[in-house]
């Protein structure tokens, strides 16, 4: 009996509080902001803005009389307020309503709507879950969506591991969990590891996206790379899941044996090299984590003190036993440039002083990348930076040089001033630009030479302003003395870079480590797809064993086809095949071997050679490829373009070749620009012209320009007619036509002459 009252309390007190929930609603369900607006709910923050800024101006209560103008403003102020509120509109989106706008918003935990139009407060039920006060609002700080997820937290991957647990808010589970991601996460944020939360009742599309369909899971993301964790939820599983998912070999191991080949690579991967001590067998996880942020500058090595084959290391330094300590080492094995030493050390204290030596005294610049790095482009609210690069050579007869450039480097205070060397062989295009005249500073008696360029980046570009220190450089005192002078006079008068160019694009000389790196990656996949088929997660696998399994299915298609292809092709007699040749036609356009490729097409693709098309069909055209291009007039162009293609169309099954036409009434600088370097081929015309005082007609000229290596080769017409263009198409295929070659091609664009 007692329990049948009770029953019929909780009853009445649920159906007061439905009640009191829905004229609440009511109320406020009239206020729409969307519909105020008049924009749908995936309307842009431009497109809000500019349906407001109408709005606004039609209904303000200065211009507009209607009685309800000043109503109408308020809540076309408050529509706009709460759409153009990342927050405020994604609270209304979910709930249909936000903090300001309703007492029972995302701000107020006591009630959430379930279903359309019910709402219950879950503090009278004191339900553990679901409860913004409690597990929600500590996750709310670590909440991803998609967008999010995609434009920072993949790319920020590359630098640090991230730790994601996905939830639900009915998820009965995750309270039993709670506790330990609690703690977990407090510990691991001081490590710098990015923690996320995914809610799949809000964002099922990013749940979908990680391959997460199930509550509570956790995933570990790290170059771009997901993983699922498998375990029983406790902090050492977690902690054991995160530092698993860095890569292997991001610490080496340093002893007494192997010290002195650690330290001295650091010529040949061109990085500082850092050494942790401390007690503890196995690498730190906060030194880990340090070692991967830094991976693409620093070297890292740990020596444990622990270890009797350490002990001439610990003695050597002088290292403290007692505290971890750090050093870094530059181009100077033997003494470390830097040493950091204390108790429980910081990520903080560790990425500063790693930060203030990524780079070695005199680093060789590699790549375009480092460039940037060491030599930044000017800045309008920044100082002036200043590289001083020595060109230089792998030879041992550049020792001395190379060695006292170093001491230079070494004793340079002056945090404006930036050193660095390249190879000339291996950066062949950048020294070519800073070397075009080097006679007018360089002794032709000198051989063996090196020299030393100041340089000032201007523009992402490559701009450049530049002054080479005259004479050459070979590590004398003199030299010495003599560049001092020029970076003193730099300091006060930056004018004396009285020199301007564009610098290509570095090469990057670690190419040649892809195929070692391609070998780690695919370790590392194998590896990760094992532990999926060890731990039974078809679901997240199968897409990459379908992948695989389709690829093989292709490959051997592939394989299988073209066997009995060519077994047939084998079997056919080769009279038939000359049979056939004789039988075709006789005429230069079939007969030559570079042609007997048969047109793919029934008709030729002829594009206009313009502003737009100028870039990718010439200056940027592959190595190999020859765009053959007609030259025509507006009144001609039908005329020669049905002849032009009559005689091509037997070069079509060419991959190499591309067709293009030319309005020269448009373009006639560019031909005549062109065309100066072609100059005994046009030397009668050019008599013609002088002796005649008329324009140069070039109608029906035929260009083959090879953007690649930068020459042409030239048809000129008799009469405008192309009758022998089919002959030259040979001559130009088997390579035996004259070519003119063009330093640079000009801009089409910028020499254009419109008529």
């Amino acid at each position: 009996m007692v329990k049948m009252r009770m029953m019929v309390l909780l009853l009445s007190v649920m159906m007061v509080n439905v009640l009191l929930m829905d004229a609440m609603v009511e109320s406020t369900a009239e206020f729409d902001p969307y519909k105020v607006l008049g924009v749908t709910r995936s309307a842009s923050q431009a497109e809000i803005k500019k349906v407001y800024k109408r709005l606004a101006k039609e209904w303000h209560p200065d211009k507009n009389k209607n009685p309800e103008a000043e109503d109408m403003f308020i809540k076309i102020t408050k529509s706009y307020e709460i759409l153009t509120n990342e927050e405020k509109r994604a609270s209304y989106d979910r709930y249909g309503q936000t903090d300001n706008t309703h007492p029972y918003g995302r701000g107020h935990h006591g009630f959430r709507h379930f279903h359309d139009n019910f709402y219950f407060d879950e503090s009278f039920f004191h339900f553990p879950f679901n409860n913004k006060g409690g597990r929600d609002f500590a996750d709310s700080k670590y909440t991803l969506h998609f967008n999010q997820y995609i434009s920072e937290v993949v790319p920020d991957s590359f630098k640090r591991p991230y730790l994601i647990k996905i939830t639900s808010d009915w998820c009965f589970s995750c309270i039993h969990i709670e506790p330990v991601w609690k703690e977990t996460v407090q510990e691991l944020e001081t490590l710098g590891i990015g923690i996320g939360v995914v809610d799949v009742g809000y964002e099922r599309r990013l749940a979908n996206h990680l391959g997460a369909h199930q509550t509570p899971s956790f995933l570990g993301v790290v170059n771009g790379k997901v993983a699922f964790f498998h375990y029983a939820v406790v902090k050492g599983h977690l902690m054991q899941f995160v530092e698993d998912l860095l890569p292997q070999r991001l610490v080496e191991k340093v002893t007494d044996k192997n010290n002195q080949e650690f330290l001295k690579s650091w010529h040949e991967l061109n990085k500082p090299h850092v050494l942790l001590f401390d007690q503890v067998p196995s690498v730190p996880l906060l030194y880990k984590l340090t070692a991967f942020a830094y991976k693409d500058y620093v070297q890292f090595g740990y020596v444990d003190q622990g270890l009797s084959e350490t002990a001439d290391l610990l003695r050597k330094f002088n290292i403290n036993t007692y505290a971890p300590t750090m050093l870094v080492f530059k181009e100077d094995v033997e003494k470390p440039a830097d040493i950091i030493q204390a108790k429980g050390m910081k990520k903080q204290i560790i990425d500063e002083f790693i930060s203030n030596n990524k780079f070695l005294l005199a680093p060789r610049l590699v790549n375009q990348k480092l460039f940037d790095e060491l030599c930044p482009v000017k800045q309008f609210h920044r100082r002036r930076k200043y590289c001083v690069l020595l060109i230089t050579g792998e030879e041992e007869s550049f020792a001395t040089g190379n060695e006292a450039f170093l001491s230079l480097a070494s004793a340079n205070t002056n945090d404006v001033l930036r050193f660095a060397y390249v190879y000339q062989r291996r950066q062949q295009p950048l020294c070519d630009v800073l070397l075009k005249n080097k006679d007018s500073f360089m002794d032709d008696k000198i051989t063996n030479w090196l020299l030393v360029v100041i340089l000032e980046r201007r523009n992402g570009a490559g701009k450049i302003l530049y002054k080479p220190v005259s004479g050459g450089w070979n590590g004398s005192k003199e030299d010495k003395h003599k560049l001092l002078e020029e970076l003193e006079r730099l300091q006060k008068d930056p004018s004396i870079l009285n020199n301007d160019a564009v610098l290509p694009e570095l090469n990057n000389e670690f190419t040649s480590m892809f195929l070692i790196r391609w070998i780690y990656t695919a370790y590392d996949y194998l590896a990760e797809i094992i532990d999926d088929l060890l731990h039974n997660n078809w679901r997240e696998v199968m897409p990459l064993l379908s992948l695989i399994f389709s690829a093989l299915f292709i490959l051997f298609g592939t394989v299988v086809i073209q066997a009995f292809s060519d077994s047939s092709e084998e079997k056919q007699p080769k009279t038939k095949a000359k049979e056939a040749s004789k039988a075709e036609n006789g005429s230069p356009n079939t007969s030559s071997t570079s042609s007997s490729r048969p047109p793919k097409k029934n008709f030729v693709e002829v594009t206009e050679l313009t502003d737009i098309t100028y870039t990718s069909n010439l200056v940027k055209l592959r190595p190999g490829h020859i765009n053959v291009v007609l030259v025509l007039t507006d009144p001609t162009k039908n005329i020669l373009l049905s002849k032009f293609a009559k005689e091509v169309y037997s070069f079509t099954g060419s991959f190499t070749l591309h067709f293009s036409f030319l309005n020269v009434d448009k373009h006639g600088e560019w031909m005549a620009a062109v065309l100066e370097y072609a100059q005994d081929a046009m030397q009668i015309d050019t008599d013609e012209d002088e002796a005649g005082s008329r324009k140069l007609d070039y109608t029906g000229y035929v260009l083959a320009l090879n953007g690649h290596k930068k020459y042409l080769c030239l048809f000129k017409p008799i009469h405008h007619k192309l009758d022998r263009l089919g002959l030259w198409m040979e001559r130009l295929m088997e390579g035996t036509l004259p070519r003119y070659y063009v330093p640079a091609w000009p801009g089409l664009d910028k020499i254009t002459v419109n008529k």
